[in-house]
């Protein structure tokens, strides 16, 4: 199931986003020659960037709309079928929460890191107030249980009007991540902190790309 951004909340993503990405591309040194691979992603997120680098899009559908400018690659995160070290760096933006079964998040980082000579991966932390997918305060500390007849009552679930499958499809298939849970999946990496009203609201792994293992 696609948990979409309501237009409502589009305004408040683009400027996270657009601050993010600009951390990304000043803090890396990304520019027109570096060669990157988005696990996960969409072409739009590409539009934040000036100058555009050389970008594949991993994801497991076609684009609705494509664009010209990023190569789309229809493949699994967690079975990429590129090369080791095929790409300066490996980037993925709000994905690993999506990918609930422990053994399948633990492959798909040891394929970010095998792919990429270095690695951006962000993902909402598990203990900001706010939901960032639900947009609801508090929710996310309850158990399971007394979390699913309140689906529909939050604002995804009254934007979206869910059916009961889609409120079992977002228990199952949203799971958030702390600090320790990310590091043990990307373990030596740097982590970026991003804060709203002085609160942790994503954490980041980064590993810069090592020039030394470039191909020839």
């Amino acid at each position: 199931m696609a948990f979409g951004i309501p237009q409502i909340h589009r305004p408040i993503a683009r400027y996270f986003r657009s601050r993010r990405f600009r951390a990304f591309q000043q803090r890396l040194g990304v520019g027109a020659s570096t060669r990157i691979v988005d696990v996960g992603g969409y072409a739009y997120y590409w539009r934040y960037f000036d100058p555009l680098p050389r970008v594949t899009v991993v994801n497991l559908e076609p684009p609705a709309e494509p664009d010209p400018r990023v190569e789309w690659v229809v493949a699994d995160a967690c079975r990429l079928p590129f090369r080791d070290q095929s790409f300066e760096i490996a980037f993925s933006n709000s994905v690993v929460e999506h990918i609930p079964s422990e053994e399948d998040r633990r492959a798909y980082a040891a394929e970010i890191r095998r792919v990429g000579r270095g690695y951006y991966v962000q993902t909402p932390y598990r203990w900001f107030p706010v939901e960032p997918h639900l947009m609801t305060p508090l929710i996310h500390f309850l158990p399971k249980s007394w979390r699913r007849p309140l689906l529909p009552y939050t604002v995804w679930g009254v934007l979206h009007k869910p059916t009961p499958q889609g409120c079992d499809e977002f228990l199952r298939d949203i799971r958030l991540l702390d600090l320790r849970e990310l590091r043990a999946l990307f373990p030596g990496a740097e982590v970026w902190k991003e804060r709203a009203l002085g609160l942790l609201k994503s954490i980041t792994a980064v590993s810069k790309a090592n020039k030394s293992k470039a191909r020839a």
